[in-house]
C-alpha cells in the first residue's frame, strides 16, 4: 500500500487526497499525518527536505513534492486521466497548475511569517509583497475562470484546494471581490465530494 504524509491543512497535500479519489485510488492510499516541525518525525528521513505531501511508495522509497506525485497517480492510473499527455491541452493545465500552487506558495509564506517569527519581527512589506502576488492571480482568474471538465484535471483541483487555503487561514476573505470564483469553486465542491470530505477545521 502506498502511504500519504500530510497534514489535514495542507493544501499540496489535500491535492493528492482529491485526485487519489478522481482517479479511483483512496482505497489504495494509507494516509499518515506528519508533523514537519517535529525533529522526530520520520519525515525528515523520508524527504530530506523535510516537506510534505510525500509519498511513500512499496519499495519504501519516497516521491515529492506534490506536482511529481501527481504525475505519478495519474500514469498509476493508466495515463492522460488528470494530466492530458500533449498538447495545447496539456500546457494549459499545468500553466494553471503552477499559478495554483503559486497561491498556495505566497498564502504559506504569509502564514509563516507569523507562525514562524515575532510579532515585533514581522515585515509588513513582505507579507504585502505575498498578498499583491495573491491578489494578481486571482483578478486573473476572475477574469476567466476555469472550464470544470467531466474529471477535473490537476490545474482545477490546485485552484479548488488555493481557493480553499484562503478559505482556511485568511477567513475567507477573497469572496468579496471575486463572486465568479466563488461561484466556480461551489461547482467543484458539488462535483467532487472530495473536496468537503478532505477540509480542513
Amino acid at each position: 500500500m502506498l502511504i500519504l504524509r500530510s497534514s489535514p491543512p495542507s493544501p499540496f497535500g489535500r491535492k493528492i487526497k482529491i485526485a487519489a479519489s478522481l482517479l479511483g485510488l483512496s482505497d489504495q492510499i494509507k494516509i499518515e499525518t506528519t508533523d514537519t516541525n517535529d525533529p522526530s518525525d520520520s519525515i525528515r528521513k523520508q524527504n530530506p527536505l523535510g516537506k510534505i505531501p510525500a509519498l511513500i511508495l512499496e519499495d519504501g522509497s519516497a516521491l515529492f513534492d506534490s506536482p511529481v506525485i501527481l504525475e505519478y497517480l495519474d500514469a498509476f492510473a493508466g495515463g492522460g486521466k488528470i494530466i492530458p499527455r500533449e498538447g495545447k491541452a496539456r500546457w494549459d493545465v499545468l500553466r494553471l497548475h503552477a499559478i495554483a500552487d503559486g497561491i498556495m506558495d505566497a498564502a504559506l509564506l504569509q502564514v509563516y511569517e507569523k507562525r514562524f517569527r515575532p510579532e515585533e519581527h514581522w515585515v509588513a512589506k513582505w507579507t504585502d509583497y505575498q498578498a499583491e502576488k495573491v491578489a494578481r492571480t486571482l483578478d486573473v482568474l476572475e477574469a476567466a475562470p476555469p472550464a470544470l471538465t467531466a474529471v477535473p484535471d490537476i490545474g482545477q483541483i490546485g485552484l479548488a484546494c488555493a481557493l480553499g487555503y484562503l478559505d482556511l487561514r485568511f477567513e475567507g476573505k477573497w469572496r468579496a471581490k471575486y463572486p465568479k470564483l466563488v461561484a466556480w469553486l461551489d461547482d467543484f465542491a458539488t462535483k467532487v465530494p472530495a473536496f468537503e470530505k478532505t477540509k480542513a477545521h
